[in-house]
């Protein structure tokens, strides 16, 4: 009886490693779509969100480039202002405790 086992036993001759390059081979043979063609097709979906955009008028753009400048200047002499306060007041200061 135990010959008959022996028998029955099925011996796996493979390696591992020949299974992992097995499976590798198969992976690379997917349905996957060439490179070029996955190319092509980035820039046609490109150019279709593309002129989905709605530009704005230069008209428009003009205006909203003056409105950051003019609010970037208004912000920087607010800096500037605060800045000339705190250093007149921090000297002030200095020189009134020097005296003591």
């Amino acid at each position: 009886m135990a010959e008959e086992l022996k028998d029955t036993k099925v011996v796996d001759t493979a390696a591992p490693s020949d299974k992992k390059a097995d499976k590798a081979k198969d992976k690379k043979k997917s349905n996957k779509p060439s490179l070029w063609s996955r190319i092509k097709t980035f820039f046609r979906s490109y150019k279709a969100e593309m002129k989905k955009i709605v530009w704005s008028r230069p008209k428009q753009v003009f205006a909203n480039t003056l409105l950051v400048l003019v609010c970037m200047i208004a912000v920087a002499a607010v800096i500037a202002l605060l800045d000339f306060l705190f250093q007149h007041a921090l000297s002030g200061l200095t020189s009134l405790i020097a005296h003591l």
